[in-house]
């Protein structure tokens, strides 16, 4: 199970995945869009410090997933002897195209919720996926 994959590059894989979200979802980026297309007035300091006090434990959760999604994506990587990074970023985006980018448009289909938020959402997910494949592509295989 392990016996193909470097386990150093399945945690900075991840890692990347979580700055990319930080980066993201900040201020400087996508926060204020989110937070509207959310239905959260983003000028309400308390709902905001409400938010930040339970922002460990899901980031504690996200960055198991981010764990459990980067050694997927390095199995199917090594299944496919990938080692480039350029080669790991086509099949982050493939992986991205054909299994998280459908669900997340259902969702937001059945949801009912903007499509802004399905772009913001989706598109921290095509990011994070194409730069973990490029991580896994140069890294993943022992």
């Amino acid at each position: 199970m392990f016996n193909d994959i470097n386990l150093w590059a399945i945690l900075g894989a991840a890692i990347a995945s979580m700055i990319v979200g930080f980066v993201w979802y900040s201020p400087a980026l996508c926060a204020r869009p989110w937070m509207v297309a959310m239905g959260y007035d983003p000028d309400d300091k308390t709902k905001s410090e409400e938010m930040r006090k339970g922002a460990a434990k899901m980031y504690g959760i996200t960055f198991i997933l981010c764990l459990l999604g980067a050694f997927v994506l390095a199995k199917v990587i090594a299944g496919l002897t990938i080692n480039t990074a350029l080669y790991g970023m086509k099949v982050g985006f493939a992986v991205w195209l054909g299994f998280l980018m459908p669900v997340q448009l259902t969702d937001k289909m059945f949801s009912q919720r903007p499509f802004k938020l399905f772009l913001i959402n989706t598109g921290n997910q095509l990011i994070a996926y194409v730069v973990m494949g490029a991580i896994l592509g140069k890294w993943g295989l022992l």
